[in-house]
């Protein structure tokens, strides 16, 4: 499988160069990111190929809110860093069914918190991370197998967008 290097400042590298603006057909490239990769960079990576604006219907409401926030200093004291990962959960009653999703997650020492509480204001410049497969079986979340992933450049789009699309409580709310 091909490897993206995603860039701090939105650049997609691919073989040690800089993607040009016909970003779609790497929607299937394994991803990998900066070391001080943020969602901030996430934004500036879809301002820069804007091809990848239009990929999911919730985007332009999550870019309307990043471009209402500061322009540095977005962070929350609550967690180290974010961290985006894939879940498979077995379900078996009352009918067997299997959901694959993403999400994204705070991590503060080691420890997975919800970040559904929180502003897009307090996470821009979050450090965000690739996290492991958790696999749930039958709903024991006891027992969470976790495997090492890969996730294309499309999984990451979507599977961020989806979660952002959560992160609408009033500011008022925000615990």
């Amino acid at each position: 499988m091909y490897v993206l290097a995603l860039k701090k400042d939105g650049a997609i590298f691919h073989k040690q160069r800089a993607v040009d603006s016909d970003v779609l057909k790497y929607l299937s490239y394994q991803i990998g990111l900066d070391d001080q990769y943020t969602l901030r960079s996430f934004f500036k990576m879809i301002a820069k190929y804007a091809l990848l604006g239009r990929l999911n219907s919730y985007l332009p409401t999550c870019i309307e809110q990043y471009l209402s926030c500061p322009e540095q200093g977005c962070e929350s004291g609550l967690i180290d860093h974010l961290e985006f990962a894939k879940h498979i959960e077995m379900i078996g009653f009352p009918e067997k069914r299997l959901e694959i999703y993403s999400s994204i997650r705070g991590i503060r020492n080691g420890d997975s918190l919800e970040i559904r509480s929180l502003q897009l204001n307090s996470l821009l410049d979050m450090p965000l991370k690739l996290g492991r497969l958790k696999h749930v079986v039958f709903g024991d979340r006891v027992d969470i197998f976790e495997f090492d992933t890969v996730f294309t450049l499309f999984e990451f789009i979507d599977g961020i967008t989806w979660e952002l699309g959560f992160l609408v409580t009033p500011e008022q709310c925000e615990l």
